[in-house]
């Protein structure tokens, strides 16, 4: 089930890419994949981000993905 994880701002930073794919069942696990991969700078980065799974606004960490569901990654923005 490949999901397509794409990372903005800090989150980009954190994870030192743009995107990638992986296989989860659901955000939270999804979630838990990235920390265990990109390590805690991204952990505590994604603490404060919401999340888009194709294009709808979350924070409920127990949706379920879809196979081909893209995932944004979206840290607050500053500016006005």
């Amino acid at each position: 089930m490949s999901i397509t994880v794409r990372y903005f701002a800090g989150a980009r930073a954190a994870s030192g890419v743009d995107s990638e794919t992986r296989d989860a069942a659901t955000l939270d696990e999804l979630v838990g994949q990235l920390v265990d991969s990109h390590g805690e700078k991204l952990g505590r980065v994604l603490t404060a981000c919401s999340f888009l799974v194709d294009g709808t606004a979350t924070r409920d960490r127990s949706v379920a993905l879809a196979p081909g569901t893209v995932v944004d990654v979206l840290p607050p923005f500053a500016g006005g």
